[in-house]
């Protein structure tokens, strides 16, 4: 099927061998921009053009969308606005289409007198057209819209864009996954723009339209919230706002609840309320404040899902799911993920920089536990030969956590907003994980590969599948920024820290929390999950380490002394011994089962900032902090101790600045950090 582009033409589809449109004449254009295949319409803009159903030929036939703008008036201010709305969309799309629930622009261009505006296709119903095939929606499911919603409001609002023109029609819900994606940004404008205006010329729908948009031609974050707001109560009733606001005007916002079919939730009803103030100052006035209202009774999100234009639709269950569907869906989900197998680990060339440099610690200090039933020191020989492999540099900022893959074939690293995978041989990208608005502070990889959990200066945990590379849901509980997270070795289980003073334990699998362990008395900044997922230890400014059971809310123990904040944390392989390192530039390992110090190490030349044990337990390994302001020179390097008996291995330089995350590969053969040098470096131990 080849479809005539005339915007005037009545019976625009036509059988592939015609060359000229055998209703109107028009002659056919095979590709458009010897790329597109346009294949069938769907829907007429009324004079300005029309919107097209298209293959790529670039990409397989994937299924994409065409804009077409054909203004009849032309030169006229109608003509004028429209191709500079039209124009608009184009740039929002290029701006925002980074985000997975937003329609990814694939090209703009002019031809034969005509503009053009290439778009992601979604396949799915909008929610107008599932509000008449479903008729009622609960609490549960305006929930679920609100949370699905609100993160990509969040998102285009941090980019300085108000959509103005949310609504059911603008909504789409995803065949293929159940999720919501935000359409039709021609109406969108600059948060400092204006509109000009003009007698029966204003942008967005009255009744979803708040009051300063449509008098005052004026648009902010809050004023799309408004939108939202008006969306849920016409899903809510069933009765259009437009409707009301004919009859009524915005008095009918003040008794919204006067038209519900069915109780809402107490706590829904409030949200919701505030949404639809008419007053911008009694309205909330970002998504943030929404969703953190949200959160007090509902605590994860669940994320996009990739695409597919020919995706089978599901069954009604699966569109409209009931109360937990979701996290079925999930549970389900993770457990069919396979990992991306990426080839055999493997280096080219490796810079022959050797240390061996040793020295003898200070005798142990506070020696009061038997470190004999911990440590076999006997016939230990530690890593003690390291060569430099590879060096990547980040030239954005600098890189706040490494990890990396069981198999040893990909480092994933964080820091200014993003998450980056890198493959280990090459050094070279492999893809940006992108949705956190803010720093990412720390990354974590389940033991099995197939997922990896991000920690933000957002508040929020992300949980990614590393297969797909595509989020799987996000964590909205935290109040502060998060700066610490840590799995389980059997991966059942997630533990996150943060400013807020508290530690959330989660189960992965469903992203629900489980509890909320709170002891802490200022911001925790380090956690560690034992080897078999028994005990907890985390780390603090308030200068204590506290040891707790996963499944109790109550510390068990705190391990002291410290004089200062608990920067880094540590199990051995076996789970009895217990690393940390604190600001007052102690080492410290620490017996588990007797909950006493084993030794401390004291340099001044230490102000350790990252650890990591070896595979087999025998080293550790710590960076330092680059230390200008200490009375004693600090250098960023890299240490290894000999864990048996406390012994300095080698000092390792090639960071300029502070060390700020160290991870083993699986094997014990590889040693990845990252710095505030902006590189990490791939070290590799020689035999």
């Amino acid at each position: 099927m080849i479809c005539c582009l005339n915007p005037d033409c009545q019976k625009p589809e036509n059988p592939d061998e015609k060359e000229f449109c055998q209703n109107c004449q028009t002659p056919l254009v095979p590709l458009l921009r010897n790329r597109f295949r346009v294949i069938s319409l769907l829907s007429d803009e009324g004079g300005f053009g029309r919107t097209y159903l298209s293959e790529d030929t670039d990409k397989l036939n994937d299924c994409c969308v065409i804009k077409q703008l054909a203004p009849k008036f032309q030169g006229t201010w109608s003509q004028k606005k429209a191709m500079e709305l039209f124009s608009e969309e184009a740039k929002r799309l290029q701006e925002l289409g980074e985000h997975p629930q937003i329609p990814t622009l694939l090209a703009y261009f002019e031809q034969n007198d005509c503009l053009y505006l290439v778009q992601q296709f979604i396949d799915g119903h909008n929610l107008l057209k599932e509000l008449q095939l479903r008729k009622n929606y609960r609490d549960w499911d305006i929930q679920s819209i609100l949370l699905d919603l609100l993160p990509i409001l969040k998102f285009i609002h941090s980019r300085g864009v108000i959509h103005r023109d949310i609504k059911p029609e603008n909504i789409i819900r995803r065949k293929n996954d159940g999720r919501l994606t935000l359409i039709d940004f021609g109406s969108s404008k600059q948060l400092t723009a204006r509109v000009q205006r003009k007698n029966g010329t204003s942008i967005g729908s009255h009744g979803y339209s708040s009051i300063e948009q449509i008098r005052d031609g004026k648009a902010y974050p809050a004023s799309d919230l408004f939108s939202l707001g008006a969306t849920c109560f016409h899903l809510l009733t069933g009765i259009s706002p437009f409707q009301l606001w004919m009859e009524h005007g915005y008095s009918w916002v003040k008794s919204w609840q006067d038209y519900l079919r069915s109780p809402l939730s107490h706590e829904l009803a409030i949200i919701i309320d505030k949404l639809l103030q008419i007053d911008i100052q009694n309205r909330y006035q970002s998504a943030d404040e929404v969703i953190r209202d949200l959160s007090k009774q509902y605590t994860h999100l669940l994320a996009p899902a990739s695409n597919s234009c020919l995706a089978t639709p599901p069954k009604k269950t699966d569109i409209y799911p009931k109360k937990n569907i979701f996290l079925r869906n999930l549970s389900f989900i993770i457990g069919i993920i396979t990992f991306l197998g990426l080839g055999e680990f493997g280096y080219r060339h490796f810079h022959q920089i050797q240390t061996a440099i040793s020295s003898r610690l200070s005798p142990p200090q506070n020696n009061t536990a038997n470190s004999d039933d911990v440590i076999n020191e006997a016939s230990q020989k530690s890593l003690d030969k390291i060569a430099l492999v590879k060096t990547i540099s980040e030239p954005n900022k600098s890189v706040a956590s490494v990890a990396i893959t069981p198999e040893s074939q990909t480092i994933i690293s964080s820091g200014n907003r993003v998450i980056k995978l890198w493959n280990i041989a090459t050094g070279q990208e492999i893809t940006t994980l992108t949705g956190h608005t803010q720093n990412v502070n720390v990354v974590a990889v389940s033991a099995d590969g197939k997922i990896l959990v991000s920690g933000s200066d957002d508040y929020t945990i992300k949980v990614w599948n590393l297969s797909t590379r595509k989020l799987i849901y996000t964590l909205i509980s935290h109040t502060d920024s998060v700066h610490a997270v840590a799995i389980s070795k059997d991966g059942k289980t997630l533990v996150s820290g943060s400013d807020d003073k508290t530690i959330k334990v989660w189960n992965l699998a469903t992203g629900k929390l489980i509890r909320t362990l709170i002891g802490h008395t200022d911001w925790v900044r380090s956690l560690a999950i034992s080897p078999d997922g028994v005990t907890l230890a985390s780390g603090s400014f308030d200068k204590t380490i506290k040891l707790w059971k996963i499944t109790q809310e109550k510390p068990i123990s705190s391990l002291t002394p410290n004089t200062q904040t608990v920067i880094s944390l540590a199990f051995s392989p076996d789970g009895k011994i217990l690393a940390s390192a604190s600001r007052d530039r102690q080492l410290k390992l620490w017996n588990i089962n007797q909950k006493a110090e084993i030794r401390t190490v004291v340099k001044q030349d230490n102000n350790v900032t990252s650890l990591a044990f070896s595979p087999d337990g025998k080293t550790l390994v710590s960076g330092n902090r680059d230390c200008t302001e200490c009375n004693h020179a600090i250098n960023p390097n890299i240490k290894l101790w000999n864990v048996a008996t406390g012994e300095k291995i080698s000092t390792v330089t090639g960071h300029t600045n502070t060390v700020t995350s160290l991870v083993f590969s699986a094997d014990g053969k590889t040693l990845v950090s990252a710095g505030e040098d902006k590189e990490i470096k791939i070290w590799r131990f020689l035999q």
